[in-house]
């Protein structure tokens, strides 16, 4: 056997880590955008501050860095961030929210294939998403202009919203119901019925 592969973190924590400002301004994008963790945020910021100090690398006129303008220009335009013809200074304007909202989830969202974020996240970790044609599962993934318009659902479901009378169950955000059916009280409901009958025979 070969030498188990190492995790390596993805994420870099915030020098202000216990700024009661930053803490509430992180909630408060990770509501928004219904991230599971502060991990996934940091990811995102980790990312960004990578390729703000490979912005200001090149701005500072930097040989031997040739090739990382057209990797930064052409996988960012490729996600529809900016446009091909950006200015690279441009480049250091860019915020967290830019890149959530090329996630998997905030694009299921976006497109109306969910009435949450939440349920996104759901759908998605539920494969009920495909795009082209093949489920994805995470999340995460970062949706290119080119696959937007290949999303869809990769199995029937119903996400219309429901009254609690015809046996949908009620989800954890507040107004917002799950695509889930309850039949187990409607099923128990009944057998209690017929338990009442026979014993009335």
């Amino acid at each position: 056997m070969g030498a188990p592969k190492r995790n390596r973190k993805k994420f870099n924590k915030p020098k202000n880590t216990f700024n009661l400002a930053r803490i509430e301004e992180d909630r408060a994008m990770i509501k928004e955008y219904g991230l599971k963790n502060m991990h996934e945020l940091w990811a995102v910021q980790t990312e960004l501050s990578r390729i703000r100090r490979n912005v200001r690398i090149l701005l500072a006129g930097s040989t031997g860095f040739e090739t990382i303008r057209g990797n930064i220009v052409g996988r960012l335009s490729k996600l529809g961030i900016i446009s091909s013809d950006v200015q690279l200074e441009r480049l250091l304007d860019l915020k967290s929210s830019d890149i959530l909202e090329r996630r998997l989830q905030s694009r299921v969202f976006r497109k109306g294939l969910a009435r949450s974020m939440r349920q996104a996240r759901q759908l998605i970790t539920h494969g009920f998403i495909s795009i082209n044609g093949k489920r994805v599962d995470k999340p995460g993934y970062m949706v290119t202009v080119e696959e937007e318009s290949m999303m869809g659902y990769y199995k029937p479901i119903d996400i219309s919203p429901q009254r609690a009378e015809s046996g949908v169950k009620v989800g954890r955000e507040p107004g917002v119901e799950s695509a889930v059916l309850v039949e187990s009280e409607a099923a128990s409901s009944s057998s209690e019925e017929s338990v009442v009958d026979a014993k009335e025979e």
